[in-house]
């Protein structure tokens, strides 16, 4: 028995470097100095597929730790309004945000900064889609959007810029409510959901981001056949990063620079960098500041989404 006892305690002696060096749960790591780094959690309103979230945000968390040296951690969320507030509790430091919940995030943390956006987001558009067996027509004004009346209609989230805050925006313009559609209106929730839709005839009209309109009818994941544009909005502000001005005090008074320059760096010409800026449907990222969302700020407050 005690010849027995002596070598179990052997092994267990020879165990224990094996355990102390096996990775555990807390997603922290070392600094050169030994001290333990707290991650740089990202995250992105659920837009898309989560798949395709879950690869583009994926593939860039392992560039931005490369560039910035600190771990980085993608956490996704379930909807829009989940975003904001897991960026004013904390639980985010850097979102990908539309317009409108760009400007609902900052307004809940002092000196937060929308620090970068897309090439396209300076401009960007919202398409209005339609079911072919709708009998609608191509739209050449914004007047004409009175002929939407009496259709079905669906948007995106309920906190989408170019899938409800700007059409609703554009609608009202010329004088459509969301009164004059048949039924109530429809929030599919992402941009994928409202083309899915449309084209199986749920809807008549969907009202979406173009870049991912153009992204899906590229990747031949849209039947032509049965749903096609009818009208493209006027350009506007929409999405963009935001930071959380707490990142300053964990990693250095010049880390939101360092974010931003990482951002700026991404090349086509790098392969590597080339299939996150195309997961993006951008060719580069260049500056923004809060003030060019004034108008989206000024529209939400206007629609009730902003208080």
């Amino acid at each position: 028995m005690i010849k027995n006892n002596f070598l179990l305690g052997f092994l267990l002696l020879l165990l224990l470097p094996v355990t102390a060096c096996s990775p555990g749960t807390n997603s922290t790591s070392s600094s050169a100095d030994g001290a333990q780094v707290q991650p740089l959690t990202t995250g992105a309103i659920p837009d898309q597929d989560p798949e395709k979230l879950q690869r583009l945000y994926s593939k860039l968390a392992t560039y931005l730790e490369q560039e910035l040296g600190v771990p980085i951690e993608y956490k996704p969320v379930t909807d829009y309004t989940a975003a904001v507030t897991a960026f004013r509790v904390g639980d985010l430091d850097l979102v990908w945000f539309g317009g409108l919940t760009g400007v609902q995030a900052r307004l809940q943390v002092k000196e937060a900064q929308a620090i970068a956006q897309r090439d396209i987001d300076a401009e960007f558009h919202t398409v209005f889609i339609a079911n072919k067996n709708s009998g609608l027509k191509p739209i050449p004004k914004i007047k004409d959007l009175t002929t939407l009346k009496g259709s079905t209609l669906t948007f995106g989230s309920e906190s989408s810029t170019s899938g409800r805050l700007m059409p609703q925006y554009f609608l009202e313009q010329a004088g459509v409510t969301l009164e004059d559609f048949q039924g109530e209106v429809g929030f599919s929730k992402s941009h994928d959901a409202t083309i899915q839709l449309v084209e199986a005839g749920t809807y008549e009209v969907g009202a979406l981001n173009e870049q991912v309109w153009k992204s899906r009818v590229a990747a031949g994941d849209v039947d032509l056949e049965k749903v096609d544009v009818i009208w493209r909005t006027p350009a506007y502000y929409d999405y963009h990063w935001v930071i959380n001005p707490s990142v300053k005090e964990r990693y250095g008074a010049d880390f939101v620079e360092r974010v931003q320059a990482a951002l700026f760096k991404l090349d086509p010409n790098v392969p590597e960098h080339q299939e996150i800026l195309d997961l993006f449907g951008a060719t580069k990222f260049i500056a923004t500041e809060n003030a060019n969302y004034a108008d989206i700020e000024a529209v939400g407050r206007k629609i009730g989404k902003i208080k």
